[in-house]
């Protein structure tokens, strides 16, 4: 029974909450890798603008509550979403084109679009804060738990009680769809194989006859409502602080690289990895020791770094795999 009571408590803080937070954050490095292999640029700006969207959805998530709308067990965000992501798009595409669209017609060199980007995420930043704030906000509804500690207690008769919230499950479920979907229009739709195309040999397909605008607003569309997916997501299973999301880009670039920057199979695969080495690192295992290995009294949590330090976690692992393995895991043919 003490080991069932350790395994429970272990998914509990460290299986389930990395499932959910790898799926965010795997959502988020699709887009910064999507953006990476279509318009050959690291996008500063991609943590802001998952906060910029979310905002929205906040905001009009907030109307809907006011005039009594729900939708019963799941959170009302689910219907301030496709707003959320048409002002993620809306804002993108002003972006691209007060900006961004001057420096790739003058075929700027990848450096100077990071440092324009740089530029971008600041005034991303500066107008979410302005729209709603600084400070913590909470716009989850509806049903919280799907399995409850004291329900599952009763069931098991263990002495730990399993808990799954709604919104982790939820996260997997809508994750799932939107990768599925994804990986569907880039294989199997025109504009997808295009983009694709575009990727790989860009002079190559403005010969076949790719229109490369279309390509560009695609790509901007795709990545700011992945922003806006994650960033909700994000956003309901804990909470929304502008400030949080710029902290995002580095374990989303860390997701990326580590996966293989520009492969969306590897930006997936680096989100869970990310996911679970900070919050692996970040756990203090005390009370699971306690019950795998009772006659061993250990002082202190057993705690390898403190929660305040699990961003650290995505740095180091970066700095690792760009001298060990700038390649990443899965290196090779992008998109």
């Amino acid at each position: 029974m003490d080991i069932l009571n350790g395994i429970v408590l272990f998914a509990n803080f460290v299986i389930i909450p990395g499932l959910a937070y790898g799926a965010q954050l795997a959502l988020g490095a699709l887009g910064v890798t999507l953006i990476y292999a279509v318009l050959r640029f690291s996008n500063f700006a991609h943590g802001d603008l998952m906060a910029f969207g979310t905002a929205a959805t906040v905001l009009f998530t907030w109307w809907l509550q006011s005039m009594g709308v729900s939708l019963g067990v799941l959170p009302t965000a689910l219907l301030a979403l496709p707003v959320g992501i048409v002002a993620a798009v809306a804002i993108s595409l002003l972006m691209d084109r007060a900006v961004y669209s001057f420096y790739r017609e003058k075929r700027s060199a990848p450096v100077i679009f990071v440092i324009v980007s740089v530029g971008v995420m600041f005034v991303l930043n500066g107008l979410t804060r302005l729209l709603i704030g600084p400070d913590d906000q909470r716009f989850a509804d509806g049903a919280r738990f799907v399995i409850r500690a004291r329900d599952f207690e009763a069931w098991s008769g263990l002495d730990e009680g399993l808990a799954l919230r709604s919104t982790q499950v939820l996260t997997l479920v809508v994750a799932v769809i939107v990768v599925i979907a994804l990986f569907l229009f880039l294989n199997r739709s025109r504009m997808g194989k295009a983009m694709r195309a575009y990727s790989d040999n860009e002079d190559l397909a403005l010969l076949s006859g790719i229109d490369p605008k279309k390509v560009v607003f695609w790509t901007w569309v795709i990545a700011a409502s992945l922003a806006t997916i994650a960033g909700t997501l994000y956003g309901l299973d804990k909470s929304f602080k502008p400030f949080t999301y710029f902290q995002l880009l580095l374990p989303m670039f860390a997701a990326a690289i580590v996966g293989g920057i520009g492969n969306p199979v590897g930006a997936i695969a680096g989100g869970f990895i990310i996911a679970f080495s900070e919050v692996t690192v970040t756990y203090a295992y005390k009370r699971v020791l306690d019950y795998l290995i009772p006659w061993w009294e250990p002082e202190g949590l057993i705690q390898l770094l403190s929660t305040d330090y699990k961003f650290a976690v995505s740095f180091v692992i970066l700095v690792v795999v760009l001298l060990i393995r700038p390649t990443g895991l899965f290196r090779g043919k992008v998109i």
